[in-house]
């Protein structure tokens, strides 16, 4: 049984996903806003989440940000023909796929199908939020204990330096911008956050990486921001 939260303002267009997902091994989840889709992502066990993009109180762009701090549940945008600018920047922040307004019912189905397959059945939850250990290459995060650990070794991080790990292992391959890592890490608005992060990011290299100034995993992607470079091994 699959839990999949819809997001829509629009209660009739809400209840047509539902009615087009009725026929999937599925329990639906109902919000009408960003923020109560991130309180519903916080309290279930969701395995998909369609969100609209124009909602009051929090929108669907910001709200799929958020999500993406916390989770690596799929997200598709449920969008109008003229959000093309929209689109690409929830897919930028992590939305996986989208749809345009008015569905075809059977593609729905069809990209719905596909995002669960891939979460599910080829491991994108694997040994993630079930265990809270988040392993990239030879670089282990454990959230129940707070640990980190480099080829099996122990390795001593400030608070700040673990929370911008966590951040970046919880999302191998995702780029966050500075502004994005202090307002998620630091919790306050992003004022001269450039240099306060890239510090950060030099001292977390210094302790993880092999070669620091050759990092394989921490990477900066220039003139956008930081990510952790997905398991090459």
């Amino acid at each position: 049984m699959y839990n999949i939260l819809i997001c829509d303002d629009d209660r009739d267009i809400a209840a047509a996903v539902e009615i087009y997902l009725s026929t999937q091994d599925c329990r639906i989840l109902m919000a009408h806003d960003g923020q109560e889709a991130l309180e519903l992502v916080r309290r279930e066990d969701i395995h998909l989440v369609l969100m609209d993009i124009m909602m009051p109180k929090m929108d669907g762009i910001t709200a799929t940000a958020r999500i993406r701090q916390e989770s690596n549940v799929p997200i598709i945008l449920l969008t109008a023909k003229g959000e093309s600018s929209d689109k690409v920047l929830g897919l930028n922040i992590g939305a996986d796929d989208y749809v345009t307004k008015p569905f075809d019912p059977a593609e729905l189905q069809a990209r719905v199908r596909s995002q669960l397959r891939r979460y599910t059945a080829l491991g994108a939850r694997a040994g993630q939020e079930e265990q809270g250990v988040f392993t990239v290459g030879n670089i282990s995060l454990n959230e129940n204990d707070r640990a980190v650990t480099v080829d099996g070794d122990s390795v001593a991080l400030t608070a700040l330096e673990y929370s911008i790990l966590r951040l970046l292992m919880k999302n191998p391959g995702r780029v966050f911008s500075s502004r994005e890592i202090y307002e998620s890490v630091w919790n306050e608005e992003a004022l001269g956050s450039e240099n306060a992060v890239a510090v950060h990011i030099r001292h977390l290299r210094q302790k993880i990486e092999i070669t620091p100034s050759e990092p394989r995993y921490l990477k900066v992607v220039w003139g956008l921001g930081y990510k952790m470079e997905k398991d090459k091994a």
